[in-house]
């Protein structure tokens, strides 16, 4: 494989694609699906543009294989990235500076455009070798995952488009890993967004008014503290945090002024559910916790996943047989967990296709969505290198 050949392509156009700033609030996706439309015209291959919306694209850029009735492979990324605090990083963080050592910053360095071109560069030296493979492949650029996906993937598999592309299997993102060893996710936890609602007693608040809003939430909010306070001790005692439920308070609304009872407050939490647990029990602890309350309590969702079947890892899989096979034949280490958040991998497998997380970046700090995000140019070539391997085998699965 003659690597040496494209490696100033490859990260040439690494940074390149790095400084489009598709950065939310507002993000303006015009500059990016032309410069993915560039690429696919470089390698002679089709690529389609799917909206949800006006301003809400998705690309597609398809390798059709030698036999295109069989299941294909989907290679997903997103193109959207977070917010950053420019004045917390050593470079603009979308100029994707290149130092003396090799690192390249820029928002989306590692979360994950990485990715996206190791892809296409990995497809690009398939097609520079003159292989061809039984299955086609799909290489997939969605908007939004950085803010649930609505109009990004979640949408996109619900639609007659998606299900033409005929996917058998996909691989997405996964983390850095400031180790050798490479984590592979083969599933996410079933994130909610709610807020428990309180209604109660208003009234002057130099009395002890009954019945407050105020007295009723708390019951709540303490119940969820508890709850994450034993979660959090088993991670403290070594479980992985992929089989914990996180639970966090994010969100505190309600009351006019000091000297006023409010009728209603509310709080709002962020929990990720575990696999391990059945997403029914959860809901039915909130609403009695809510009850217990007292009246006026309730739980309002602003988000709520369907819980979705981690990705088999046994023989019966053959896509993990071939993908852990291929690991083995290149003398890599792996761990494989539930993912500690949740992408667009989710939506996937709530489908029933099988799905694994996956960014080659070991030895490097964990630093998605993080100041001074970085990744190092040899990283990067070196996890083009993997993706050869372990695409050309699912590809021939």
């Amino acid at each position: 494989m003659a690597l040496k050949n494209i490696e100033s392509k490859a990260v040439d156009n690494f940074r390149k694609y790095l400084q489009i700033p598709t950065v939310h609030p507002n993000i303006d996706y015009e500059k990016c699906v032309q410069f993915l439309q560039v690429q696919a015209q470089e390698l002679n291959l089709p690529s389609t543009v799917y909206f949800a919306a006006s301003n809400k694209p998705l690309v597609i850029i398809t390798w059709i294989g030698q036999n295109p009735q069989l299941q294909s492979l989907l290679l997903h990324s997103h193109m959207d990235v977070v917010p950053v605090y420019a004045e917390q990083w050593n470079y603009e963080p979308f100029s994707a500076h290149k130092d003396e050592v090799g690192n390249i910053y820029a928002r989306g360095a590692q979360d994950m455009k990485c990715v996206g071109i190791q892809y296409l560069e990995t497809i690009r030296l398939y097609l520079k070798e003159n292989l061809t493979f039984d299955r086609t492949i799909h290489i997939s650029f969605s908007p939004d995952e950085e803010i649930g996906g609505k109009l990004g993937m979640k949408h996109f598999v619900e639609t007659d488009e998606f299900k033409a592309l005929n996917v058998g299997f996909t691989l997405d993102e996964g983390m850095a890993s400031p180790d050798d060893v490479f984590p592979v996710f083969n599933g996410e936890k079933t994130l909610w967004h709610f807020y428990i609602r309180s209604r109660g007693s208003p009234g002057h608040a130099s009395l002890f008014h009954d019945n407050t809003a105020a007295e009723k939430l708390m019951y709540v909010v303490n119940k969820m503290m508890d709850w994450r306070a034993g979660e959090k001790a088993k991670v403290s005692a070594g479980v992985d945090v992929g089989r914990v439920t996180s639970i966090n308070m994010t969100m505190l609304d309600g009351g006019c002024q000091f000297n006023v009872v409010p009728s209603e407050l509310s709080a709002g939490f962020d929990i990720r559910i575990s696999p391990e647990l059945d997403e029914r029990a959860v809901l039915d602890t909130l609403h009695r916790w809510c009850r217990e309350a007292g009246d006026g309590v309730r739980v309002e969702f602003i988000e709520k996943n369907v819980q979705a079947k981690p990705t088999k890892l046994d023989d019966s899989n053959p896509w993990w047989v071939k993908f852990k096979t291929e690991f083995d034949k290149m003398d890599l280490k792996l761990k494989t967990s539930i993912a500690p958040g949740a992408g667009d991998s989710r939506y996937i497998r709530q489908i029933g296709i099988p799905a694994l997380g996956f960014s080659p970046m070991a030895n490097t700090p964990v630093l998605l969505h993080d100041h001074n995000e970085y990744l190092n140019e040899n990283i990067f070539l070196k996890g083009i290198q993997i993706y050869y391997n372990i695409i050309k085998s699912l590809a021939s699965v």
